[in-house]
């Protein structure tokens, strides 16, 4: 009886022990998420500050422009806020502010004017550089399609080409 109350009372404290560091583990991977999404953050306002110092001075600007094609001043200020609108939505995806299908419908949106499109157009040799399976590079090739399929389209709502991705 006495062998039997005290494995009971050891398989008592294990489990309690187990959901002590269960819990802690939990914990530690909500810290982690918590330090990634502020990272994020940290990033995208620096990414912001830089390009709005090369949107203000066109001798920065010129450190930025390494696209295929020479482009006017006026054109790569509008180029870089191009990016800074773009980089911006995905963060928030990344971050998990917005879904992906919530991400599409900004793009979709985006891609009605025209100077967004040039810029991505200007920018598809950058985006070959991305790791092929990075979440990035998936994203960037949603957006392709989707361009694509803008461009097909003989219809003018807009809003109803393409197919919203689910999560």
């Amino acid at each position: 009886m006495g062998l039997v109350t005290g494995a009971l009372t050891t398989l008592a404290t294990r489990r309690q022990e187990v959901n002590a560091l269960r819990s802690r583990v939990e914990r530690l991977e909500r810290d982690a998420q918590n330090q990634q999404q502020a990272n994020l953050a940290h990033q995208q306002r620096l990414h912001w500050e830089l390009l709005s110092k090369a949107m203000d001075d066109p001798e920065l600007a010129e450190v930025l422009n390494t696209y295929d094609e020479a482009f006017s001043a006026k054109k790569q200020r509008q180029f870089l806020f191009a990016n800074a609108l773009y980089t911006n939505a995905l963060c928030y995806h990344r971050m998990g502010n917005i879904s992906r299908e919530e991400f599409f419908g900004f793009v979709r949106g985006i891609l009605q004017n025209a100077i967004f499109r040039e810029y991505w157009y200007a920018t598809r040799p950058h985006r070959a550089t991305l790791i092929e399976v990075s979440e990035e590079a998936e994203l960037g090739r949603m957006v392709d399609d989707l361009l694509r399929q803008l461009e097909e389209a003989d219809i003018d709502e807009w809003w109803v080409v393409g197919e919203p991705p689910t999560e």
